[in-house]
């Protein structure tokens, strides 16, 4: 059986251990949208995921590689980033974080874009998942031929 079988499933489960933790921290984000203080006492700071091709090899070895033949690395994940941006400001002089003058400091979590971002990670998950099995099929139906 061809190593590309295999390589086109390694590339699939990649992708999809990926996106399974991109919805996990797409989710922590949701579930920390009104989290006013954390652990070290700062309003919650939306994370973000950062993929990267799966290469741990030297730019020659990848250059004479892509001249010969392209073999798939698929995808890992580089980093889990903090978004550095401010959430919105909320008049709320009853919360016990509110300044001096009543405002609260919120999240930076926007909950439509989170589920937006959640229904493409699930689609990546979904693509993925599709590919990994049509790449099982194809292994399976070559082994079928040798019976």
């Amino acid at each position: 059986m061809s190593s590309g079988i295999f390589n086109a499933m390694n590339v699939s489960a990649s992708g999809m251990t990926a996106q399974r933790t991109r919805m996990d921290i797409i989710s922590q984000n949701i579930a920390n949208v009104n989290t006013t203080r954390d652990e070290n006492g700062d309003v919650y700071r939306r994370q973000t995921v950062v993929f990267q091709e799966n290469s741990n090899a030297p730019f020659d070895r990848v250059l004479s590689n892509h001249l010969e033949t392209y073999k798939a690395k698929g995808v890992k994940i580089s980093a889990i980033v903090e978004d550095t941006r401010e959430g919105a400001m909320a008049y709320d002089p009853s919360h016990p974080d509110a300044d001096e003058n009543g405002y609260v400091q919120l999240p930076n979590v926007n909950t439509v874009t989170e589920m937006t971002n959640l229904i493409d990670a699930s689609r990546s998950y979904e693509a993925n998942a599709t590919a990994f099995n049509a790449a099982k099929s194809m292994a399976m139906k070559g082994l079928e031929l040798f019976q």
